[in-house]
This record gives structure tokens, C-alpha cells and sequence, in this order.
């Protein structure tokens, strides 16, 4: 039988299997996003004989008109959040059973189905939200391109890429272009680059400055890294920040345009950050590269080139009834 219970962040930090989650889903990142939310983070875990077979991270806010409740939190920059769903047995009914006593309990207890409750929550690929649709939730269908790290070595994955970008990774060699793993202060330049590219297309930044330091300060080394680009005299041209999970990297923030000798700039990087991921040992465990979405046409341009896999992933969220009342209470009291 499972049994759900709410769990504090030692119990989530020692719950966590040891692969198959989100860079967020680790108890430091999870930390620190409520230390940068309004919000009250409540941590569920489903079990079966003393083992953890489901965890869900939420964030809940109640209000005099209502509750919201997140998973992740919007406008932190998080892709996704969502359940875990780690079953002792392969057959699928018994991940069937966890994932619908887990949705059920927390369906209950934070009583998402009233029409007050705002609910959002944006799950990892790979995870079946059946379960909330038929307790009358909204499902949307999103993807991400992800490039497999298999068995493989940097040309064969090149040879898969448009002959564009194949063609650009390959000058890398004759560039005086030097391209290193940096810090902190590296990755608060990219911010700044950031700022300025959302500026361009007056949309607002996807996290704050504060919330990235933190982020990155707290995580353990080993679960990010930041590449940046420089010209022989040190002049910074671009850089990218990747976030590790045991099984996947991601390219998580930056890479802005940027060309050097008629070489884009963000292209070297990717070659880089791609032949890391192939033969460093401390990323033998990755087997993905995941390019961060593939919903926004003009990105998704660039992305292509990749010849990636087209993954599909889950925002589940309050029907649009029950999310047009509460968005209407909200505005008349809020």
C-alpha cells in the first residue's frame, strides 16, 4: 500500500533518488527558491515499504480571495518542476497506482479543484499527467529538444547537425577564440547580457540577479557549470550557463548572440560544452543534452539545427473555467 506523507527538506534531501529529476528538484536549489518566494513550500512524498516511490514539490500562497499553487514557481526561470515518480517495480500499473495516490492526496489536501485556487505546475518529461486530467484539470502540451550523449563521440554527433552549424563548430580550431569553464562573476556577465536581450523584445527577465547568485553559491560545484568566451586579450564575448542533473545537462541561460571573425560565438560554445559532456569522467552518468524548449519560434531556428529529439513534456494547470473565475476574483480583491 502507498502511503503519502508530508516530509521536511533533510527528509525530501534524503528521499531523492540518485537520478531521474530536475536540476530544481535538488533540496539546495529547492532551498533557495523559498528563500526567493512569498510562497510556503510543502514537500510530499509517496512510500511503500519504508522506500520512496513519489516525491512533489509545491508552492502555496493563500490570500483572502484564494490560493495559488505552483510547481515550480513562475518567473524564477525554472523549465520544470513537478513529480517524481520512481516505482519499485517496472510494470506499469504499479507507477500507475503511485502516481494516481499522489495526485489524489494532493488534489485533497490543497484542495486544487476549488474555483479559488489557481493552480499551475509545469512536469518533467517523461511523466504521465493522467492522473490530473481526470480529476478535471487543464493539460498542455509543451516540448524541449534534447540531444542524445549515448555511446558516441563529437563527430558523429556533429555529422547529425545541420551543415551549417557542423560546418561553424568545425572552426572552432582555427579561431583564436579561447573558450573556459569560469565562476560566479562570469555568470552574473551573462545576466547582464540577458537583461539587455529581453530588453530588445520588452519582455521581462526570467529570474532576478539575487536569485541567481544564491542559486548558484548553494548548489554543489558539480551541478553547474559556466563557459564563456574570450578573444586573445581577455575581452568577453558570450558564455553559457549549464545546470547538471545526475542524467542530463542543460543549457540553461545565455548564450546571446554573438559573432566573432563571422563565427558565432554562442555556436563555439555549444561545441565545447558538447565534447565535455562526451569524454569528461565526471559526467559519465549524463546521457542527455537538453536545449531548454522548443516553443518559441525564433529559437527554435537555432535549436533545429541540432537535428535533436522533439520531446514532448506536460504544463498541467485549473481548468480554463475554474482559472477565468479565480483570475476575476483575484483582480476584484486582490
Amino acid at each position: 500500500m502507498v502511503t503519502i506523507e508530508e516530509i521536511d527538506i533533510e527528509g525530501w534531501r534524503d528521499a531523492l533518488p540518485t537520478s531521474g529529476y530536475e536540476p530544481f528538484h535538488d533540496g539546495d536549489a529547492l532551498a533557495v527558491i523559498n528563500d526567493h518566494t512569498d510562497a510556503e513550500l510543502r514537500l510530499f512524498g509517496a512510500f511503500k515499504g519504508g522506500q520512496t516511490v513519489g516525491l512533489l514539490p509545491i508552492f502555496v500562497t493563500d490570500r483572502v480571495v484564494g490560493r495559488t499553487v505552483f510547481s515550480p514557481p513562475p518567473s524564477m526561470g525554472i523549465p520544470q518542476l513537478g513529480p517524481i515518480i520512481t516505482p519499485l517495480s517496472p510494470k506499469r500499473r504499479k507507477h500507475e497506482q503511485i502516481n494516481d495516490a499522489l495526485t489524489d492526496h494532493v488534489v485533497e489536501t490543497l484542495q486544487l479543484d476549488r474555483r479559488t485556487t489557481i493552480f499551475r505546475m509545469v512536469c518533467p518529461a517523461g511523466y504521465d499527467p493522467r492522473p490530473y486530467e481526470w480529476n478535471g484539470f487543464d493539460l498542455q502540451t509543451r516540448f524541449t529538444y534534447t540531444v542524445d550523449l549515448g555511446d558516441t563521440d563529437l563527430e558523429t554527433i556533429m555529422g547529425q547537425f545541420s551543415k551549417s552549424l557542423r560546418n561553424e563548430m568545425r572552426r572552432y580550431g582555427t579561431l583564436d577564440l579561447s573558450i573556459e569553464r569560469e565562476g560566479l562573476d562570469s555568470a552574473l556577465r551573462i545576466y547582464d547580457d540577458l537583461v539587455d536581450q529581453y530588453a530588445k523584445y520588452d519582455a521581462p527577465v526570467p529570474m532576478s540577479k539575487e536569485f541567481l547568485t544564491d542559486l548558484l553559491t548553494t548548489l554543489a560545484d558539480d551541478r553547474w557549470r559556466v563557459y564563456v568566451a574570450r578573444t586573445p586579450d581577455g575581452e568577453y564575448q558570450s558564455g553559457i550557463i549549464v545546470l547538471l542533473s545526475p542524467d542530463r545537462a542543460y543549457y540553461w541561460q545565455g548564450g546571446v548572440a554573438a559573432s566573432y571573425k563571422n563565427v558565432s560565438v554562442n555556436t563555439i560554445l555549444q561545441r565545447v560544452i558538447l565534447e565535455d559532456l562526451l569524454t569528461d569522467p565526471a559526467l559519465d552518468s549524463v546521457t542527455k543534452y537538453d536545449l531548454v524548449g522548443a516553443n518559441t519560434k525564433r529559437l527554435c531556428d537555432y535549436k533545429g539545427k541540432f537535428n535533436s529529439k522533439l520531446e514532448p513534456y506536460y504544463a498541467v494547470e485549473s481548468s480554463n473555467t475554474a482559472m477565468a473565475f479565480a483570475k476575476s476574483t483575484y483582480k476584484k480583491f486582490g
